[in-house]
């Protein structure tokens, strides 16, 4: 005899909620954005389920898909669901709720007959889609959302270009992406939390949305005395106590974990906020991405995750990372309300995350969203990711799918901006930007002593002993070591 499982009627119930309670945040006039609780359904081409990505997002199987074999003893799970084989009065009361019996052995299906659907909201060329739903963005907000996008593509084009003069050590680029930074920053407030990680440190747009400027980029980028982590981090590893954004961790997903804690004090504070954490596909394949989810819905914590699916962990595609329908599956797994969304959509993403937002804090629960992107620039300086995959799809994304262009497609339409408001904001930034690096090339590095300082209120005798070691060794070979340091 085995034991099925069926959706619970509250999570049922849940879900209606859910999507009538958003009616006074979203667009009246239409239905909206689908934050999925219950399974969808699969698509054979050729005899075998491949899971294809929406058109919009192109062809490739090697990016958001792989082929599956169908299994002839599986069911779908909505036949799981209905059909108990007419024992409607026989289940198992069970902890967690009432399970019901069926004499048929059958297995859930390893996949659904349909991917699920991307939310998005403008077309390729920045035109609404009829009847799509969305939280309406007045002029002020477009565009400080697209002025903010440009600078984040300003500043990504000359601090790569720095990295490449030998004027820093390292840099990661968000280019393909700045929807999913500036758009979700904006759908947020001052007091949301952030945490970021390694694979997501393509989200330098929400600290710029948030007001850190360009000279503290600079002063981080080049480790100075005026950056806040003292020089002791690598470049593009940013943090910020005024802004609510915790400092970028180099080891992937560790973030998510200690965002679910976060979220969870936020909780028991009554505070009205909620916390967000990014994190790449990538980071899916970590444990403690698993441990995140389960925490954060068992706690019921208000936190939301994005997943920005880029289709590449550096350079490895996602079809040999799992053979799940990408990672919006995964939170309906563990119990947590998900979407999947049009990363390169800046409406979509503003509305979900406004959507995600209300239901963290009013709810008092987790929700993830997957947003669809792609990663036009390599992984970072150290990377050439023409390696390993084709210079024509990096082409096709940058071209046909940029987000910066859609966007600004839209906000031309609506009469807000020309080609001479573009033409003197892109002047301008690049200007202050080359003037903010002279700035910081400038300024006195951070003394040999913040090395060992921070961590201890009194320092212990090891790292008394190891700075002394340090120096001597300084001694005996200065030439080894920079001379813009102060000792």
């Amino acid at each position: 005899m085995a034991i099925w499982f069926r959706k619970s009627i509250n999570v049922s119930a849940n879900y209606l909620k859910a999507k009538t309670g958003l009616r006074g945040l979203l667009n009246q006039r239409h239905p909206s954005p689908c934050f999925h609780s219950k399974f969808s359904s699969p698509t054979s081409l050729n005899g075998k389920n491949y899971r294809n990505p929406p058109s919009f997002l192109g062809n490739s199987t090697t990016l958001f898909g792989s082929p599956r074999f169908e299994s002839v003893k599986a069911g779908s799970q909505e036949e799981l669901l209905y059909d108990n084989g007419g024992h409607q009065d026989q289940a198992l009361d069970f902890p967690g709720g009432t399970v019901p019996f069926t004499p048929e052995m059958r297995f859930i299906s390893e996949n659904s007959k349909e991917r699920i659907p991307c939310y998005r909201v403008l077309d390729d060329n920045g035109n609404l889609i009829m009847h799509s739903s969305f939280v309406q963005v007045n002029k002020e907000d477009a565009l400080k959302m697209y002025g903010t996008m440009v600078t984040l593509q300003t500043m990504d084009t000359i601090f790569y270009e720095a990295q490449r003069q030998g004027r820093i050590s390292f840099y990661v680029t968000s280019i393909g992406e700045e929807a999913i930074n500036i758009s979700s920053a904006a759908a947020l407030t001052p007091e949301d939390v952030i945490l970021a990680q390694e694979t997501q440190y393509r989200e330098p747009g929400v600290l710029l949305w948030r007001g850190f400027t360009l000279q503290e980029f600079s002063n981080q980028c080049l480790g100075n005395k005026s950056d806040y982590g003292k020089g002791r981090q690598m470049p593009i590893h940013y943090g910020s106590n005024k802004h609510n954004y915790f400092t970028v961790s180099s080891p992937i997903a560790t973030q998510l974990p200690q965002a679910v804690g976060a979220a969870y004090s936020l909780k028991m504070d009554g505070k009205d906020a909620c916390v967000v954490t990014y994190f790449g596909d990538g980071g899916s394949s970590e444990g403690d991405f698993h441990a995140a989810l389960n925490f954060a819905a068992v706690m019921e914590a208000p936190v939301i995750f994005i997943c920005r699916n880029n289709g590449w962990a550096i350079s490895t595609p996602v079809s040999e990372q799992f053979r799940s329908d990408g990672i919006v599956v995964k939170g309906q797994a563990y119990g947590i309300r998900s979407i999947r969304v049009d990363g390169n959509d800046a409406l979509a993403v503003y509305s979900a995350t406004r959507a995600a937002r209300e239901m963290a804090i009013t709810e008092q629960r987790p929700v993830l969203i997957e947003a669809l992107t792609y990663r036009v620039g390599h992984h970072s300086t150290s990377d050439d990711s023409t390696k390993y995959r084709p210079v024509d799809e990096i082409e096709h994304w940058k071209m046909s799918r940029n987000p910066i262009a859609r966007f600004r497609r839209w906000v031309d339409g609506n009469g807000w901006w020309n080609d001479k408001d573009e033409s003197e904001l892109r002047g301008n930034l690049r200007k202050q930007l080359l003037h903010a690096i002279q700035v910081a090339e400038k300024v006195e590095k951070p003394p040999l002593s913040d090395l060992f300082t921070d961590v201890y209120e009194n320092t212990p005798s090891n790292l008394i002993q190891q700075e002394e070691l340090l120096r001597q060794t300084i001694e005996r070979h200065p030439q080894d070591y920079p001379s813009d340091v102060p000792l």
